[in-house]
């Protein structure tokens, strides 16, 4: 096989491992470990919150990626497609990465422009809080619908005091066009520190937040 041809199918390969590590590791890694370990700390004090930020986890997390692609991906990539292929694979794992954080970050911070954007915020948004042991792939529901943890409502329930800034208009109520796809639910003034410490002891047990 040409170079070009192992680069078609090497590059999406790399991005089809990403994708499969993406469930794994939200599921396995995230969540079934409770919070023991800075990975599953660091996701579930996302969960707190469902906020999202930048901060120097993201650069540890990158730098784990391309270690992973240089050390298994490309010698892999060498073994069955050589050079080209030992190119494209870690580079496609690294391009599924890219393409996950940018979405996820995206879900967070702004409203959907797309098809696709709208049925991420959907599907991400209830693994939030609706089922966070459902729903696990951000990117892709391919690995949910294989291993029997895909769901779908038909409008996700989102906590006032959870709720993301895009999701409200000027006076705290759900903007209209989001009406289909969310409703809001309980009181918006946060519940006090009591609330927040039952928020942070539900998201360290994969359990969604009360009403």
């Amino acid at each position: 096989m040409n170079t070009a041809g192992i680069l078609v199918l090497a590059l999406p390969a790399g991005a089809f491992l990403w994708f499969a590590a993406e469930y794994l590791l939200h599921r396995f890694a995230m969540h079934h470990l409770h919070g023991r370990g800075i990975m599953s700390r660091e996701h579930l004090e996302h969960h707190v919150h469902s906020s999202w930020r930048f901060s120097a986890t993201h650069l540890l997390s990158w730098a784990g990626v391309v270690v992973v692609g240089v050390v298994l991906w490309a010698p892999l990539g060498l073994l069955v497609g050589g050079p080209a292929a030992a190119v494209a694979l870690p580079v496609g794992w690294c391009l599924g990465y890219a393409w996950y954080e940018f979405q996820h970050a995206r879900a967070h911070l702004a409203p959907p422009r797309t098809a696709y954007g709208r049925w991420l915020r959907r599907h991400h948004f209830h693994h939030h809080f609706g089922h966070p042991m459902s729903n696990h792939g951000v990117s892709v529901p391919w690995w949910d619908r294989v291993l029997g943890t895909h769901q779908a409502p038909d409008r996700v329930r989102v906590p006032r005091r959870l709720a993301l800034p895009w999701m409200l208009d000027d006076d705290g109520r759900l903007r209209a066009e989001f009406t289909d796809d969310y409703e809001l639910v309980g009181a918006a003034d946060g519940g006090g520190e009591r609330q927040a410490k039952i928020d942070r002891a539900r998201a360290f047990a994969s359990l969604a937040p009360t009403d």
